[in-house]
């Protein structure tokens, strides 16, 4: 590095320090030494997925430094972890050039592949994660077709606006006060001291828009500068808009003008969170499936919905009954004869004709077309001449084929750009978001599956010989493989296969699997001979991948260096020191050994078919060759080629 350059860093690192200090200034990276963190940081070192997302889900501070002075973004991109790096950037980190954490991040990256990622989200070349909910927001000021505004804002010189509502109470406490005492109000009329342009300023900053006091005044002359300056300042105080001068403000510095942007979009996405909760999720309305077209509710209401989102619950598939008045719930003695031939059989409930299922629910949403157009289903819905794009008396019900906590899940991103949800709903919410035509939902549900699914864990892992039940483990591959075919997610797919294939054993005997490797061949249009079975091809990677990290983490290849055996693949070298053959064939039988207890005593270990094998070694290497034969066995059985 020429002289000149260093010192350019160096000032721009002293300065930078001052304006840190000074508290103009925040710390891209503070430093962080809570428990929680070094855990955080532990799993971006490890490469565990799951335990990122977890952290990830309970707020971390995604760019904080640890007492090492390494962020997690440095940690990943040192070790290598691609998933977890782009994990990372996907949900904020920071790797901006020219920075010390983001030259960090870059120059140690372990190979090209990860250093062309963070380039990819550089700063220059990436957005605030928040900015497509801005982007929408700010869309709605031009937008015409489908009309979506109930409020329309005059000023002195007769130029309208045409606004919302709902945006106006979240944003502006002036208008929250005004517009709750008199929801039907339908039009405003700005004072006459304050300039048209002025207002457009002010409408613009509450609709997330990006201004500056040089776009607003270029081509004015001081006078007129003046006027529109003052205007801004006295709406801002109207509408109780307090950061609004301060805000357009012009900023040379690029961080310190990130940093602006960043938090008012961040204040901007709370106060629309706050407005959701406390009156979408909280007028939410709970009724008989059958009762749910009685429902009237008015266009004038108090939280300016203009249309209703149904979902029904489940049907419930356990058959239950809520009790009749003659029926009985209490147990029957031991003499009185019941279903099973008089074997007392625990609580047996009358079969008189008063039984009667218990009522299905459905819940109804109060929600604005104005965010549902995020969704391409529904712009496409309230621009067509069909039904739920005609104005009626009373909100149209539109029901979606989702279970309520789905689509609270899909409004709260909507909304908000939050997507926290479990993995217990992450197919449904990933099969709703693909039908609602919701890209980044779907993309999200994939991740939350790829990573909370814990598909790297072995069959000794997942079944944990201590007895404990890890829930969020107990997955159905065959659901996310389909699912990821269903709604063209790669990386569902990927994740299925890497699923069965650490846990092969488990699978390989299952009709059901069967079945998949069958679909799986139907998949390919036209299919020939020599095409390949998708999913037998991950599986048989990953399986390899299994093992050979598996010899990788004991250093069976430095053991084999000893021995003079030179592969650069362990796995190859095992299989080669073992004499086993590495087409999938079975493997020759081990020598016998008279005294069998012997063996096991001193540590001897069984294979999948039972043989006994000498170490752990060989128990994989013999155990990778018999799941080969198995997939090759099941391909010769189903007559495919692959």
């Amino acid at each position: 590095m020429d002289t000149k350059k260093k010192h350019e860093i160096e000032v721009a690192l002293a300065n930078e320090a001052r304006a840190i200090s000074s508290g103009k200034l925040k710390e891209d990276s503070p430093l962080d030494t809570s428990e929680e963190f070094r855990l955080f940081c532990e799993a971006c070192r490890r490469g565990d997925l799951k335990v990122c997302q977890e952290m990830l889900q309970a707020n971390i501070q995604i760019n904080a430094r640890d007492i090492y002075d390494y962020t997690p973004l440095i940690l990943a991109s040192l070790c290598g972890h691609y998933e977890v790096i782009q994990l990372l950037l996907e949900n904020g980190a920071l790797c901006e050039r020219d920075t010390f954490q983001g030259e960090r991040a870059l120059y140690n990256a372990l190979n090209d592949r990860i250093r062309n990622l963070l380039l990819s989200y550089d700063y220059a070349k990436s957005t605030n994660p928040l900015q497509p909910l801005a982007a929408h927001i700010t869309s709605l000021l031009t937008r015409p077709v489908p009309k979506t505004d109930d409020i329309t804002i005059t000023a002195y010189d007769d130029q309208t606006f045409h606004l919302h509502k709902f945006l106006l109470a979240a944003r502006s406490p002036y208008f929250a006060k005004k517009l709750a005492a008199a929801p039907n109000t339908a039009s405003w009329k700005l004072p006459s001291n304050i300039p048209a342009d002025s207002l457009g300023v002010a409408l613009q900053y509450l609709y997330f828009s990006e201004v500056s006091l040089q776009s607003v005044t270029r081509g004015l002359s001081d006078e007129e500068e003046l006027v529109v300056l003052n205007g801004i300042d006295k709406i801002g105080r109207q509408l109780e808009m307090d950061r609004l001068f301060e805000d357009i403000t012009e900023i040379s510095d690029r961080r310190l003008l990130r940093q602006k942007r960043a938090e008012e979009l961040d204040r901007g996405r709370e106060q629309l969170e706050d407005w959701f909760k406390n009156n979408v999720l909280r007028n939410k309305v709970v009724i008989d499936t059958e009762k749910v077209d009685s429902i009237q509710w008015d266009r004038d209401n108090t939280i300016f919905a203009d249309v209703l989102l149904r979902a029904d619950d489940e049907d419930d598939e356990d058959d239950e009954f809520s009790p009749g008045p003659s029926e009985s719930s209490t147990p029957r003695s031991r003499n009185t004869l019941g279903p099973l031939n008089g074997i007392p059989v625990g609580p047996v409930k009358s079969r008189s004709p008063s039984r009667h299922r218990k009522p299905r629910k459905s819940t109804v949403y109060g929600v604005h077309k104005a965010m549902l157009l995020r969704s391409e289903y529904f712009l496409t819905m309230f621009n067509s001449p069909f039904r739920e794009a005609q104005s009626t008396p009373y909100l149209q019900i539109i029901k979606l084929d989702c279970t309520p906590q789905v689509l609270e899940t899909i409004l709260t991103f909507i909304y908000t750009e939050r997507s926290d949800f479990g993995l217990d709903i992450a197919i449904d919410v990933l099969f709703a978001a693909d039908q609602l035509f919701i890209e980044k939902l779907k993309q999200r549900a994939a991740l939350i599956i790829s990573s909370l699914g814990n598909g790297t864990t072995s069959t000794v892992e997942a079944e944990n010989p201590r007895g404990e039940t890890d829930q969020e483990d107990a997955i159905d591959a065959y659901e996310i493989i389909r699912a990821g075919w269903d709604t063209r997610v790669q990386r569902l797919e990927e994740f299925g296969a890497r699923y069965i294939a650490y846990r092969l054993e488990r699978y390989i005997d299952e009709p059901e699997f069967a079945e998949l490797v069958q679909e799986s061949a139907k998949r390919v249009t036209a299919r020939q001979e020599t095409d390949t079975v998708e999913v037998v091809d991950d599986i048989r990677w990953y399986l390899s991948e299994r093992f050979r990290l598996r010899f990788e983490d004991t250093h069976f290849d430095e053991m084999m260096d000893e021995n003079k055996i030179h592969d650069r693949d362990p796995l190859a070298a095992a299989v080669k020191e073992l004499g086993l053959s590495d087409s999938g064939a079975e493997a020759p039988p081990l020598q016998s050994v008279p005294d069998l207890e012997t063996q096991l005593g001193a540590g001897a270990v069984r294979t999948l078919d039972g043989e006994i094998a000498g170490d752990e070694f060989a128990q994989d290497a013999i155990n990778y060759q018999i799941l080969l034969g198995k997939i090759d066995a099941l391909l010769e059985r189903l007559n495919l080629d692959a």
